[in-house]
């Protein structure tokens, strides 16, 4: 199978809370990207939803806000990140120490 993605994942377990306009939830990121994430959860979100998370990573908070692309029924959804200033960098910060963690 060809690989789609056009950035490298980082397979995580970070609690996650987040929000439609018309839900939220909480849940966990279990692989996060530069471009995007796939958030476990339970919640009821739409393909195309615009989606605001709050990542928990030890003392922070990292909000970051995309767009879902796909649902997979009472397990999760996935979401392509849309980037605003210098959360892009943020981001690329926050994979940077996430994997020297480990």
């Amino acid at each position: 199978m060809e690989e789609r993605r056009s950035a490298n994942r980082l397979r995580t377990n970070i609690s996650v809370r987040w929000e439609s306009l018309k839900t939220q939830g909480r849940g966990s990121v279990c692989d996060l990207s530069a471009t995007g994430c796939f958030v476990l959860t339970g919640g009821d979100v739409n393909a195309g939803e615009l989606i605001r998370m709050q990542l928990a990573l030890n003392d922070k908070i990292a909000t970051l806000w995309g767009q879902a692309i796909y649902i997979v029924n009472e397990m999760g959804f996935a979401v392509r990140f849309v980037f605003a200033s210098d959360d892009e960098q943020r981001l690329r910060r926050l994979l940077e120490d996430l994997s020297g963690r480990k």
